[in-house]
């Protein structure tokens, strides 16, 4: 609950991580401009909003396989525009547009903040730039719903929203703009004149919550897929110790949400440079380790919804509490094959925990995770895993917290097999 309360962005998330890494595990931060180390340790690169860490034991050929657990930063928001200063009927509004896509109902008439990194012009910083985090928890802005007064239809047909006209968060009231940029500098602590640009995106200000008769449930906002982030970290940090035949890694992508075609998205060589470079030798050895290594793409998993029960697959319903999920899709929405299948019910059994198995329906699309994408890229069998949820692309979701121990059990298992 502490990560979900202090990861409103991706560059949030990938940092915090690292820094548990660091703090908890030892680990050294790797420079990516900078010589990669070839002696035993345990390392990791921090792309923005992305992560890659990984473990070389005493012992460990250039050539040992990896075992990796892959997941992404990002969650479905809304994000500030380049010139986002609005007025209209007396109100100060934001421009934003839509990132993910998330449920914009979810998003009305809640609670609003800001959070993401400023580009600060520094001569000292690399490029004559500095990046600088900020998160602002005060309730700022609000995407206000019609009245029903004006729009009495709404209960029975829902809200008709377009994102370009209804989406526009409400923050002051005047018939001047708002200066977006001068509270940027304060955030930041900068003059207008050198903020260089930015990614800013609204963040709901209530924090994670146990929920429920018995306190059993987990609501918070971005639980898809923060909750894999913190189950891969957990997992890492239970397996440096130890040699083991596999070197055990976790990636956490950013951009998956919008299809991870960037410099840090699954479907960019992030994950591969830098297994190449930390595997050191010569490309002969990077190649023979990828022939040996699997990957588990951890991305959450609907359960089935009480209320909707007859949009699952009548013989593959997830249930809250059951345990993580095994997703698989023929058509390789998700990566799963017999090899990973097998994999990850070896690792369960080794964990002692249970495995339920998602399949979307024949007559419905399905949604697809950085799995295939990174098998793609790589070359290696790759299993999708999740966490069974609810409200998947919400504001607000809601998971069962038994999971979350068993996700994490489950990944330390994949990460290293007995």
């Amino acid at each position: 609950m502490a990560y979900l309360d202090a990861s409103p962005t991706p560059f949030h998330a990938a940092a915090n991580a690292a820094a548990r890494l660091v703090d908890e595990g030892d680990f050294e931060v790797v420079g990516e401009h900078d010589p990669f180390p070839t002696r035993p340790g345990r390392y990791a690169v921090l792309r923005d909003g992305a992560l890659v860490a990984w473990v070389q034991r005493e012992g460990d050929a250039r050539h040992t396989p990896w075992r990796i657990v892959g997941a992404h930063t990002d969650s479905p928001t809304f994000q500030v525009k380049p010139r986002p200063d609005l007025v209209k009927a007396g109100w100060q509004l934001l421009g934003v547009e839509p990132y993910g896509p998330p449920i914009y109902a979810s998003w009305l008439d809640r609670d609003l903040g800001l959070a993401g990194r400023v580009l600060v012009r520094d001569p000292a910083g690399r490029g004559g730039v500095r990046a600088e985090l900020f998160d602002d928890t005060r309730a700022l802005l609000r995407l206000a719903q019609l009245a029903i007064h004006l729009d009495r239809a709404v209960n029975e047909r829902g809200a008709q929203l377009n994102p370009q006209t209804h989406l526009v968060p409400l923050w002051g009231v005047d018939d001047a703009p708002a200066n977006f940029t001068a509270y940027l500098g304060e955030q930041v602590g900068a003059a207008e004149g050198d903020l260089l640009g930015w990614d800013v995106s609204l963040r709901d200000t209530q924090p994670a919550a146990l929920l429920g008769r018995d306190r059993d449930l987990l609501a918070s906002a971005r639980l898809d897929n923060l909750v894999s982030c913190h189950a891969a970290v957990e997992a890492l940090l239970a397996t440096a110790g130890e040699h083991a035949a596999y070197r055990p890694a976790i990636v956490l992508f950013d951009h998956e949400e919008v299809g991870s075609r960037s410099e840090r998205g699954a479907a960019s060589p992030l994950l591969g440079s830098i297994l190449e470079r930390a595997a050191g030798g010569d490309r002969e050895d990077y190649w023979r380790a990828l022939a040996g290594s699997m990957v588990a793409s951890a991305d959450m998993a609907h359960a089935t919804h009480p209320n909707y029960a007859e949009l699952a697959e009548p013989a593959h319903q997830v249930r809250m509490h059951g345990g993580p999920v095994l997703k698989v899709h023929r058509e390789l929405r998700y990566a799963s094959d017999g090899r990973g299948i097998a994999a990850l019910r070896l690792a369960a059994e080794q964990a002692d925990v249970p495995v339920q198995v998602f399949v979307t329906r024949s007559d419905l699309p399905c949604g697809s995770t950085i799995g295939p994408i990174t098998a793609g890229q790589l070359g290696v069998t790759t299993v999708d895993v999740g966490a069974p949820m609810l409200s998947m692309h919400s504001a607000r979701e809601l998971a069962g917290v038994p999971d979350q121990q068993a996700y994490a059990a489950l990944l330390t298992a994949f990460l290293a097999p007995a």
